[in-house]
C-alpha cells in the first residue's frame, strides 16, 4: 500500500515538473510584448532620467554637461528666487491639499453613502471638472479674481497664495472625491447603521465610524492633491500676483535667459517628493488591507 502511495507521488511529481517545463516555455509573442513594454517604459521616463542626470551638472548651462557634482543643489540655498518660488509653491500645495481634502472627503462619502440619480449627474460634474483644459480654467479664474478682489473689494482674493490655493484645488478636489468614493463603495454601511442603533450621535458615527473607514483614501487623496498642486503651471501663470511667483512659472520665465542647473536640482527633489508621497499612498492602503488591484483602483479613483 505504501509502496503504491510512493510511486503515485513520485509520478505525479515528475508529472509537475513537466507541466511546469512546458510552462516555463515562452513563445515568441511573449517575448515581443515583454520587450515592447520595456521600450515604452522607456520612451516614458528617459527624459525624467536625462533631466535627474543633468542635475549633478556643474557647468552653466542646463544644456551643457561639464562634470559631475552638487554644485546646482548648493545654489538652491544661496538663491532667494529660488528658494521663494519653491516656498511659494510649497505652501500653495499645501494648502490647497487641504481645501480639496476637505470639499472631495466630504462629496466622496455622500456619492458612496446617499446614491441615487444625482450621484451621476455630479460625477458628471467632477468629470468635467477633470477634462477642462487648464487654460479654460486659467481664463475663467482670473477675471473671477479681479471681479472679487477689486470690483467687491474682497482684499483676501488680491493675495497671491489664495488664488493659487484656490486655483490648484479645484482638479484636486475632483480626484479626491474619486478616490474617496471609490474606498466607501467597498465598505459594507452595517457598520454606520449598527452605530445609529447603538444611540450614537450622527457627528460620532461620522467621526468613529464612517471617517475611519475612508481615513487611508482621505491620506491619500491629500498626498495626491499635493502632488498634483505642484505642478499647475497654466493656471498659476494666470492667477499669480507679484511676489508669489510658484516653482513652475519660475521655469518658464527661466527659458528666456537659458535654463540653469538648479532648476533641474530643484525638479528632482520635487520628482523625489512625489516618489516618496505616492509610495506612502500605497503603504497606507496596504496596510489598511487592501491587494494591489484594490490600491491601483482606489489610487485611480475606480
Amino acid at each position: 500500500m505504501s509502496v503504491t502511495k510512493t510511486e503515485t507521488i513520485l509520478r505525479q511529481r515528475d508529472g509537475s515538473m513537466l507541466g511546469s517545463g512546458k510552462r516555463s516555455h515562452r513563445s515568441w509573442t511573449d517575448i515581443a510584448l515583454n520587450l515592447w513594454g520595456v521600450l515604452v517604459l522607456l520612451f516614458l521616463f528617459a527624459p525624467i532620467i536625462v533631466i535627474v542626470v543633468y542635475s549633478f551638472n556643474t557647468g552653466r548651462l542646463l544644456v551643457s554637461f561639464d562634470s559631475f557634482g552638487f554644485d546646482a543643489f548648493a545654489t538652491i540655498l544661496h538663491k532667494p528666487a529660488v528658494q521663494n518660488a519653491v516656498r511659494v509653491s510649497l505652501i500653495t500645495a499645501l494648502i490647497s491639499a487641504i481645501i480639496a481634502t476637505t470639499l472631495g472627503t466630504l462629496a466622496g462619502i455622500a456619492m458612496a453613502r446617499y446614491p441615487g440619480k444625482w450621484v451621476w449627474w455630479f460625477l458628471g460634474l467632477l468629470l468635467l471638472v477633470s477634462v477642462t483644459p487648464e487654460i479654460v480654467d486659467a481664463v475663467a479664474l482670473l477675471p473671477w479674481f479681479v471681479w472679487l478682489g477689486q470690483d467687491l473689494g474682497v482684499t483676501m482674493f488680491n493675495d497671491g497664495i489664495v488664488r493659487l490655493s484656490i486655483g490648484s484645488s479645484l482638479f484636486a478636489t475632483a480626484v479626491v472625491s474619486y478616490i474617496v468614493r471609490a474606498r466607501l463603495v467597498g465598505q459594507d454601511a452595517n457598520l454606520e447603521e449598527a452605530s445609529s442603533d447603538l444611540y450614537a450621535k450622527p457627528v460620532t458615527t461620522f467621526r468613529r465610524v464612517t471617517l475611519a473607514l475612508a481615513l487611508p483614501a482621505v491620506l491619500a487623496g491629500f498626498l495626491l492633491a499635493f502632488t498634483l498642486s505642484l505642478d499647475n503651471t497654466i493656471v498659476a501663470a494666470f492667477v499669480q500676483v507679484s511676489g508669489t511667483t510658484p516653482w513652475p512659472v519660475y521655469v518658464l520665465s527661466a527659458v528666456r535667459s537659458g535654463l540653469r542647473p538648479e532648476v533641474a536640482a530643484v525638479s528632482t527633489v520635487m520628482l523625489v517628493l512625489t516618489l516618496i508621497a505616492l509610495a506612502v499612498v500605497a503603504v497606507v492602503l496596504k496596510r489598511a488591507g487592501d491587494s494591489a488591484t484594490d490600491i491601483a483602483r482606489t489610487m485611480a479613483g475606480g
